[in-house]
């Protein structure tokens, strides 16, 4: 495993990057590369990033919590909760948590990356992010179809406000954090563009609009910079994730989000009629694809043989991530990268790791993961 993470961020130039696999047989710590550039500074399971949309789960467990304690009804329209959202009577909470809505994301707006770029520390209300996506009209009506937007669960961190009574940041910290000792997470004040100490620094070639909707490409020329070392990444750590506020604003570590994966899957943080409604939320991203990706309330389920995979990821300037759990064989994978992009490819770099770690250790077979098959030769899965 630490040959296949150092090989890696060498090929795709990723500074630095931690790796923890939970498994019957036991657990496995991997980092490798450092936490700044140009720095040996090793990183470890407790250095912390910006975990960016694995803040979903979180959200979206909050308002689980809320539901099963009947403050709010997941048939609710967001109407009754936050004022001036176009369709706003028609849209329900439950269609925010899949996504199911047709709000413009406002991430997509060119001001959003041009702002990160020129005024990273900026400080974001969520209102003003609200009023980015609502100067666009829907892209369909209410559950015709998925389209992952960030605002929905910008408006799902104000519903929580609303009903819970607190700073999300509260909510998180009194509901989530606390009760499971994730002592090393947070969800910062809006005027905060800091990491705690120990952290990595988050890197990424090009414009922040790059991580954010993908474009523009990059060029040979850069390609070809990039690779000989003579175009160096920018810093983009003290971007102010105020940006994102309950779509992906928490700093984390891979050790407490291995504890949080674990508990969330668990049914350590919802009850066990809640649980079963989480586990059973996911519905067809693309209906002609029932092979593909499934969304739910704030989690991504995929599955291929007898194996089952739920996860989220999380991608931000500077950082990319991913939290998983492969129920069959219960085997959870929490890991991150400090490069967004892969130059080269233009591949989410964690994401490519997580299939490269999942090859390495996964077998399509009913029977749970032995050792003898995690020094087997990797298969294709």
């Amino acid at each position: 495993m630490q040959l296949l993470v150092d090989t890696t961020i060498k090929d795709q130039l990723i500074p630095g990057a931690v790796l923890v696999l939970s498994t019957p047989q036991g657990d496995f710590t991997v980092s490798s590369g450092t936490t700044e550039i140009g720095v040996q500074s090793p990183p470890d399971a407790n250095t912390h990033f910006r975990i960016a949309s694995n803040t979903k789960t979180m959200t979206a467990a909050v308002v689980l919590q809320l539901a099963q304690e009947g403050k709010l009804e997941l048939t609710d329209p967001v109407s009754k909760y936050v004022s001036g959202v176009p369709g706003g009577d028609s849209i329900t909470v439950e269609q925010l948590l899949k996504m199911r809505t047709g709000l413009y994301n406002y991430t997509n707006a060119q001001q959003m990356a041009t702002s990160l770029d020129d005024d990273p520390t900026r400080e974001w209300t969520p209102q003003e992010l609200l009023d980015i996506a609502f100067a666009q009209p829907a892209n369909f009506a209410p559950d015709a179809e998925f389209e992952y937007s960030n605002t929905n669960y910008v408006l799902l961190g104000l519903i929580i406000e609303k009903v819970d009574g607190k700073p999300l940041a509260t909510s998180f910290q009194d509901r989530l954090f606390g009760p499971l000792g994730m002592t090393n997470t947070e969800l910062p004040a809006g005027a905060s563009f800091t990491i705690p100490d120990p952290f990595a620094h988050g890197y990424l070639y090009g414009s922040s609009s790059i991580a954010l909707f993908g474009e523009p490409a990059y060029t040979p020329e850069q390609i070809a910079a990039a690779k000989d070392g003579t175009l160096q990444p920018t810093d983009y750590t003290d971007v102010n994730h105020s940006f994102a506020f309950g779509a992906g604003n928490v700093i984390s570590t891979a050790h407490d989000l291995v504890t949080w994966t674990k508990a969330l899957v668990g049914g350590q943080v919802l009850d066990a009629e809640y649980q079963k409604l989480w586990l059973d939320s996911p519905q067809m991203e693309d209906p002609d694809k029932p092979g593909g990706l499934w969304y739910g309330y704030g989690i991504t389920r995929q599955s291929w043989g007898s194996n089952n995979l739920i996860y989220h990821g999380g991608e931000t300037a500077g950082y990319n991530s991913k939290m998983a759990v492969e129920t069959t064989n219960d085997v959870t994978l929490v890991l991150w990268t400090t490069l967004t992009v892969d130059v080269d490819k233009e591949q989410q770099t964690a994401n490519t790791l997580m299939l490269k770690v999942l090859d390495q250790i996964m077998v399509q077979s009913p029977l749970a993961v032995t050792a003898a098959d995690l020094t087997a030769p990797p298969t294709t899965g």
